[in-house]
């Protein structure tokens, strides 16, 4: 029972924030934290907001990355092993990408900076990419320019997640986030600008790759 875990751990957190007089707190949220349904696992973080918008005494300020450009190294067995790249995700859809180490700069920003009140800050990468595009740019760095890109029907994804050894909740969870963001669902809240953009792109990330 993934939630149920979320609520727990959460709890803690906010429990030991308030209890210790901790000023100021930095949350990593997800685009879509503002949803209170139909997001996976990210609803666990919309509930963590939650807890932390009602601190008293307490500034807060939740950041809101969209899709880690680090998810696609889940995929590195699929291409050495079927010579793809998929997933539950739509292939032409673009949404926005950002890689991890451009999260803890905004965040060690924030902490350097400071911050007063409740805010959010969402972080959207340079550009939004389809998993079409990432495909071909990752495949391109790793001497596959020519890797496609599949996209898995929710049945079968989620039955391959559990073979995997994700307990089927999760693999449940992750496939609600999956179509929530095929369906529009999530997706962030505000436009890209200069405070939500951030300068890693997925041609630097495909070095990483």
């Amino acid at each position: 029972d993934f939630r149920a875990y979320q609520n727990r751990v959460g709890e803690a957190i906010a429990r030991a924030v308030s209890e210790s007089g901790v000023s100021h707190v930095v949350s990593l949220s997800s685009v879509g934290g503002h949803l209170p349904e139909k997001t996976g696992p990210i609803k666990g973080l919309h509930d963590q907001e939650e807890r932390f918008n009602a601190l008293k005494g307490t500034s807060i300020l939740h950041l809101r990355p969209a899709y880690f450009m680090e998810n696609h190294l889940w995929s590195i067995g699929l291409i050495k092993s079927q010579g793809i790249n998929g997933s539950p995700m739509k292939a032409d859809l673009p949404f926005p990408m950002i890689a991890t180490q451009d999260i803890a700069s905004a965040a060690a920003e924030a902490m350097l900076k400071g911050f007063s009140g409740m805010s959010v800050r969402e972080l959207l990468g340079p550009r939004d990419l389809t998993m079409q595009e990432a495909t071909r740019i990752l495949g391109s760095a790793v001497a596959k320019p020519d890797l496609k890109y599949v996209q898995f029907p929710y049945e079968d994804a989620q039955k391959a997640m559990v073979g995997q050894g994700l307990s089927p909740d999760v693999a449940r969870l992750f496939i609600e986030m999956n179509r929530g963001f095929n369906e529009g669902l999530i997706k962030p809240e505000g436009k890209r600008s200069p405070e939500s953009a951030t300068p890693t792109g997925i041609e630097d990330f495909a070095q990483v790759f």
